[in-house]
């Protein structure tokens, strides 16, 4: 029983290793690379526009990362004035040791649902919101902040490049490394990898059980024809090692 793991390298590579180790087999196919997003040049002027108790939205380490090399590779610094949040922990603690400010994270849902539900973002209206973001993604955040009398605003500040993979040579190989579970971290993902799986690997493919971040990517993953989905609530790799090494006791 072999696990695929799917999120881009250097996280994906980490944690295959990791289960690796542990005696779970896993193996690494990445479908995208990162590279610095092409708004990473409007990032200082639209900082500039953020006042006093406005927010700033970064959504993932990617983000969180690029950004701030950027910042620093042209003298630039983050404000000191305005509510940092994060959409994971992983994401905060990046962003915390950027900045050297507190920034809010959702506790218990690391997604745009659990990041909404915070109580620092109760009252919105006529402050400016900027998301770090990638190329698309998080519509709902600023749906939801705009519909709250928000003046939101996004940075693409790194963007998914999609690997020229082979579908059917990729599920001939997985299928005869046994695996039986697949991890992704993200919508755009779960679309991609389904997108790869030729006629013949479909039925294989749904009986995989599939380990999502969020219950917005398992609805997505049922609407798919998947039927084994574990909620894993985090992108993080901890989590992810924590319940994918259970996985034998999950039924």
């Amino acid at each position: 029983m072999t696990i695929l793991i799917t999120r881009p390298s250097p996280d994906g590579d980490q944690l295959t290793r990791q289960l690796n180790a542990a005696g779970y087999p896993a193996i690494a196919q990445p479908l995208l690379e990162i590279a610095p997003g092409n708004g990473l040049t409007n990032l200082p002027q639209q900082l500039e526009t953020l006042k006093n108790g406005d927010f700033l939205i970064v959504v993932s380490v990617n983000a969180a990362n690029l950004a701030h090399n950027y910042l620093m590779s042209i003298g630039a610094s983050w404000p000191k004035n305005v509510h940092y949040i994060a959409v994971g922990q992983k994401t905060a603690e990046a962003m915390k040791c950027h900045t050297g400010l507190p920034v809010h994270t959702p506790l218990e849902r690391s997604d745009s649902e659990g990041l909404l539900a915070l109580p620092v973002l109760s009252n919105v209206n006529q402050c400016r919101v900027l998301i770090l973001r990638g190329n698309g993604g998080r519509e709902l955040i600023r749906e939801q902040l705009a519909s709250a009398g928000a003046d939101v605003s996004y940075c693409e500040a790194y963007q998914r490049c999609w690997l020229p993979l082979d579908g059917e040579q990729l599920c001939q190989q997985w299928q005869q490394a046994g695996v039986d579970s697949i991890v992704v971290t993200s919508g755009e993902q779960l679309d991609r990898l389904a997108q790869l799986i030729p006629d013949s690997a479909t039925a294989w493919f749904f009986q995989c059980k599939l380990f999502v971040p969020s219950q917005r990517i398992a609805n997505q993953a049922a609407m798919l024809g998947f039927h084994l989905i574990s909620n894993v609530n985090s992108a993080a790799n901890g989590p992810l090692f924590t319940t994918l090494s259970n996985k034998g006791t999950m039924g």
